[in-house]
């Protein structure tokens, strides 16, 4: 909206339109005015910075009823106000079934006008504001914006991207870190749910006495420390999607629930006597297999075939290595430009080591190392010697592990790597770094300051 909202005031009288202007003008409304509903919505074509249309139900030839259907199909998020000396209830029942923001019969209060089309303002900010957040909330995490390079990641993205347009129930699985939350989020912005809420819960992070109280609310008295009534995050969700992630570690009596609700969508909370009806999306999510979790009598077989509709696996990212180089230059741009710092590259060298990594945490640990390495390293471009010391040295598995040679690093990339490593087993002591390198202080000294290395204490005299 403009800095100077932009009114168009339809009315047949003269004397009611300059009065009208009088009144709304010193507010700092930029006013233009239509003698009828046929210039009336000429001007509305013709100015499409419109904020609201103010508009007399008797018009002559054409009515104000026809000019609200006329700018409601045009430009539905303009609020329309029916002005009349006509007041009658049935036709202030059509003008507000037809969409209209409000009715006012005249006279008019001019103080009760000034507040009708501010708050009626008011709505139109909060509506463009919210149009504004859910077109950034698809850019954000919208499928187009999701790296799948790696084929195994395409599927489950183009599985996500078909249950978007349903309403059937999803269960994702994958290790931690895989981003499970951004596919369920994904499907959430893409359905027809996207203007309501999302509400993303992690079973595993609410304690088991607490789970079912979160879920399905409270009425006040149910236990000792209900001093009032609370609402569920299942009628907080109502009208969009309820993602919950960790499902394995919802208690069996929590499981009862949720099968209730899933099989009839009502909600019945904490120590209440009737059921509250809901309309929610359920998209759940585990890192565990809910086939054992069944065998070991934890998880409930008939939730599991309730939840096991449409399931989608999102690999592991060391299962998807064409990903790998992509997300890297993707969260250095994005954190690049979040801290306001110049840009970033990975060399040669450390781009080669940060692809032969297992990343165990998947693309959640990816995104973290990205981040610390922004903060401690201030050169422009990211050799090996930046990289954090367990992804340089991996010895995690010592067997699959690639030697230095296999990874094609330059001699100097190597011998700086080792000597980064023993400046910092040695907490920068010179004479016990010379003696795990094998190396005189002279040397030492010289091939730090080749590679600008910096030692943690002083090199001394």
């Amino acid at each position: 909206m403009a800095p100077h909202p932009s009114l168009l005031i339809i009315e047949d009288e003269q004397a009611l339109r300059r009065a009208l202007d009088m009144v709304l003008r010193p507010e700092g409304y930029d006013i233009h005015m239509a003698e009828n509903g046929e210039k009336g919505l000429q001007m509305f074509q013709e100015f499409p910075c419109l904020d609201l249309v103010l508009t007399d139900l008797q018009l002559g030839s054409m009515t104000g009823l026809e000019v609200l259907t006329a700018v409601k199909q045009q430009r539905p998020e303009i609020p329309v106000i029916i002005l009349t000396g006509y007041g009658t209830v049935p036709s202030a029942v059509e003008a507000m079934r037809n969409g209209a923001y409000d009715y006012i019969s005249r006279p008019v209060d001019n103080e009760e006008l000034k507040i009708i089309v501010a708050r009626a303002l008011e709505v139109r900010q909060l509506t463009q504001e919210n149009r504004n957040l859910r077109e950034r909330l698809t850019k954000r995490f919208g499928f187009k914006w999701i790296i799948a390079t790696a084929p195994s990641m395409q599927e489950a993205v183009n599985l996500a991207s078909v249950a978007a347009g349903t309403d059937v129930t999803v269960l994702i699985t994958g290790e931690s870190g895989t981003g499970k939350e951004l596919i369920a989020n994904a499907i959430h912005q893409e359905s027809s749910r996207a203007n309501r809420q999302f509400l993303a819960m992690n079973c595993a992070g609410i304690p088991e006495h607490l789970l079912e109280s979160e879920l399905f609310g409270y009425e006040k008295g149910a236990f000792t420390d209900a001093k009032k009534s609370k609402p569920g995050w299942f009628q907080l969700a109502d009208g969009g999607t309820l993602f919950l992630d960790e499902i394995g570690a919802m208690s069996l009596a929590a499981q009862a629930k949720l099968l209730r609700v899933m099989e009839e969508p009502m909600v019945y909370p904490l120590g209440g006597v009737r059921g509250v009806k809901v309309d929610i999306r359920i998209i759940v999510a585990t890192n565990e297999n809910l086939v054992e979790l069944i065998k070991k009598g934890t998880f409930r077989e008939d939730l599991y075939y309730r939840l096991h509709v449409y399931p989608i696996h999102l690999p592991p990212l060391r299962h998807r290595h064409e990903d790998i180089a992509p997300l890297l230059q993707h969260f250095l741009e994005k954190a690049t430009r979040e801290r306001g710092t110049r840009p970033r590259q990975f060399s040669s060298a450390a781009m080669r080591i940060l692809l032969q990594y297992a990343w165990p945490g998947n693309v959640r640990e990816l995104q973290h190392v990205v981040e610390w390495i922004l903060i401690t390293c201030k050169e422009e471009t990211i050799e090996v010697r930046h990289l954090p010391s367990d992804i340089r040295l991996d010895q995690s598995t010592p067997s699959t592990a690639p030697s230095l040679l296999s990874l094609g690093l330059p001699l100097d990339e190597v011998e700086a790597t080792l000597i980064q490593e023993a400046l910092e087993k040695t907490n920068g002591n010179i004479s016990e770094a010379c003696h795990l390198l094998g190396i005189s202080r002279n040397t030492l000294r010289y091939r730090i300051g080749k590679y600008g290395l910096t030692p943690r204490k002083s090199l001394g005299p």
